[in-house]
């Protein structure tokens, strides 16, 4: 099987190389990585380009504008890499009879969730912010693409419910035609210097340093998700063959940004006095929204995914040897 990643360099493309690297189905050569220059959100015939040249049977298209605040100071560029590109791609693909796995996000929820049940795949959508909203229309014309094309959708877990109320599976075995894929999650971490935990640790080594408080936002609610488990997510439903719906890949244990955080430093073994505080102490372009908790859709295997806390236990060496670096050069 030939899976392309677009995004390649990015958080998530990354660790989605890396798991389909390991991958039996990919063969000898592993996945194809596209990354700019080669493929750009911002150039229109990019994605009819590289699949045209490529040939992929399926392409995990991981690449967006995921800084939710630009997304807010300049919503047309959010809809034109977020929202027309997905289109785009969708359209190429599913023109070559090729599948698609489009990465999305929690925050095409309006985020009024109860955190202990979360948003389900056919929950009612409502995006809180520019970001969100260019997400989910990158969703739609996906699913608009695939439709004309005669494929299989993300819209099939949007139907009947089975007798647990989680949407009905799809069948075993393979299908004919091409199949779409929504793959939404949430709060990634797990690439030292570029997320929420990395973020928190600089922010608590600032706080000590002037002897002050490490404020955390405590009226926010979400499913913190390890990139290379989510890419491992990605990989079983590739592997299964038949993979078309819409699914929330999402590390289980849902906390407020004041719980994860404190669970950082604890784990780097920084100490530092807290106080939680509202979202709206922060002044920002974009507010996330409040509680857009995922529910964990099924994976082929069974077996859900694991706990955040597990995942940080596993995370955090690299936490810690990458906050030791900085406080060395500090001295």
């Amino acid at each position: 099987m030939r899976v392309a990643v677009s995004g390649a360099g990015g958080r998530l493309g990354r660790a989605l190389v890396e798991a389909l690297g390991d991958a039996p189905f990919t063969g000898p050569f592993g996945p194809i990585a596209w990354r700019r220059p080669d493929y750009d959100l911002d150039d229109p015939s990019a994605a009819a380009r590289v699949v045209a040249r490529d040939r992929p049977d399926v392409v995990v298209h991981a690449a967006a504008w995921a800084d939710v605040d630009a997304c807010a100071l300049d919503p047309r560029l959010a809809m034109r890499r977020n929202a027309e590109a997905a289109g785009e791609m969708a359209r190429a693909c599913a023109g070559a009879g090729a599948d698609l796995v489009l990465v999305s996000t929690n925050e095409v929820f309006p985020g009024d969730a109860d955190p202990a049940i979360g948003y389900g795949p056919g929950d009612p959508t409502g995006p809180p912010n520019p970001y969100g909203a260019s997400k989910l229309a990158g969703e739609e014309a996906a699913r608009a693409a695939y439709a004309a094309a005669g494929g299989l959708g993300a819209d099939v877990r949007h139907g009947p419910l089975a007798a647990d109320g989680e949407p009905a599976s799809l069948p075993a075995g393979r299908v004919t035609g091409p199949q779409l894929a929504i793959a939404r999650t949430a709060w990634l971490f797990g690439v030292v210097g570029e997320d929420f935990p990395s973020r928190i640790l600089v922010a608590a080594l600032r706080a000590r340093a002037d002897g002050g408080e490490l404020a955390l936002v405590a009226d926010e609610t979400g499913t913190p998700s390890f990139v290379a488990d989510v890419a491992e997510a990605i990989v079983e439903l590739l592997g299964a063959g038949v993979f078309a719906g819409t699914h929330h890949l999402v590390n289980g244990g849902p906390v407020t940004r004041a719980a994860w955080g404190r669970e950082t430093l604890e784990l780097a073994g920084v100490h530092v006095p807290t106080r939680d505080v509202a979202q709206a102490s922060f002044a920002r372009a974009s507010r996330p929204p409040r509680a857009a908790v995922l529910r964990p859709t099924p994976l082929p295997s069974g077996e859900p995914m694991r706990d955040h806390a597990l995942a940080m236990a596993d995370y955090s060496p690299r936490l810690r040897r990458w906050l030791a670096s900085i406080e060395e050069a500090g001295r």
